[in-house]
């Protein structure tokens, strides 16, 4: 009997569903940041990389 108890109380919890929401939440927001930083570092790079064109451009390189 004490064993039935139990199952149906592991039955009931909602600790695990909550886990698992913060989890998928957290990887929502890792992607989120994943994809603003690539957009920066892509800006970055096409910055210098005209800056490095532009000087290359007034030395007569």
């Amino acid at each position: 009997m004490n064993l039935l108890l139990k199952l149906q109380h592991l039955l009931r919890d909602q600790r695990g569903a909550t886990a698992v929401e913060y989890g998928l939440l957290c990887a929502l927001l890792v992607v989120a940041i994943m994809a603003s930083v690539q957009g920066v570092a892509n800006e970055t790079n096409t910055m210098w990389t005209r800056g490095g064109t532009t000087m290359a451009d007034a030395n007569g390189s």
